[in-house]
């Protein structure tokens, strides 16, 4: 088993959780994975808790597909918090859950004062029947990979270091709802989506992909983030995606959108229709980038 808050389940976690899954095979046990909600930090210093970077649905999707068998959500409140690690350990891992062996990150903390560890609960182990060890942390341009770095990638509209770190696309779901038809109007409709996620990229244009309900596999797209300052004073920030060579109706459907890369900053322009010629560029250059990343993905030879 193991333990830890998982946002993002970024490579770092993904080296954990396989750990787990391959012990739990090898061994013929089950697998299983502890995680808490909300995020520790949301009920603690609630001013100081960071915009997650998954819903616990994506959470649970992304340890899923790593192969482990069961997720644990524990209820975090402030009683809980005062937990001693010492009898987290006792009561819990091994009186409750018949821990075999345990797997942690080398800086999880837990318990009251995070005094727990995966040096307590090494000396804890021969009195509990388990085992605990950590896995070591997964680089990323010569530093570790970590929830608050991939955080600032995406704030600052760096999405293509978020796929580094993450091993996917840095995606956000909801439900797609109806606009006001400007974008149509501009000669490119888009889709407007209402997001669950609470962090969103710093505003500008990104390829994207779209997973649609009523499509087979995920379509290519543009998308805006930000404010629509050409067409708008106001400054409500939208979610706005032109998808390529699509024109149906999907108001109402669930979507998830992908970001692979940032085109460019969001700007006012001096009309509408300079915004429209610039919209075919942005269009034109996500082609070019979705054709080379084709290409690199081909087999040499």
């Amino acid at each position: 088993m193991t333990i830890g808050n998982f946002d993002g389940v970024h490579r770092g976690h993904q080296a954990i959780l396989r750990r787990v899954a391959e012990r739990a095979e090898e061994a013929k046990r089950p697998s299983v994975a502890i995680t808490f909600e909300p995020h520790p930090l949301a009920v603690l210093r609630p001013d100081q808790a960071p915009p997650r970077l998954q819903t616990l649905r994506q959470k649970e999707e992304g340890i899923e597909a790593l192969g482990i068998e069961t997720l644990l959500v524990v209820p975090f409140t402030r009683d809980f918090s005062l937990t001693e690690p010492e009898e987290f350990a006792r009561r819990f891992l091994a009186g409750r859950l018949a821990a075999a062996e345990i797997f942690l990150g080398p800086h999880f903390a837990f318990g009251r004062g995070k005094r727990g560890d995966v040096a307590l609960l090494s000396r804890l182990g021969p009195d509990c029947g388990f085992t605990a060890s950590s896995v070591e942390e997964v680089l990323f341009e010569g530093e570790p990979i970590s929830s608050t770095r991939i955080r600032n990638a995406i704030r600052g509209g760096r999405v293509s270091e978020a796929v580094g770190m993450l091993g996917r696309p840095y995606a956000i779901d909801g439900m797609v709802a109806k606009g006001e038809g400007l974008g149509r109007t501009l000669g490119f409709p888009t889709i407007n989506l209402t997001p669950e996620n609470e962090l969103y990229p710093a505003d500008g244009v990104y390829v994207t992909r779209i997973a649609l309900q009523s499509a087979a596999l995920p379509l290519p797209a543009v998308t805006n983030v930000g404010t629509r300052p050409t067409l708008y004073a106001e400054k409500k920030r939208t979610i706005e995606t032109h998808v390529l060579d699509f024109s149906t109706d999907v108001y109402g459907e669930r979507a998830r959108l992908a970001f692979f890369d940032r085109l460019r900053d969001e700007r006012a322009f001096p009309s509408r229709e300079e915004l429209s010629r610039q919209i075919g560029r942005d269009v034109d250059a996500a082609r070019r980038w979705i054709a080379g990343a084709a290409r690199s993905a081909e087999p040499p030879g």
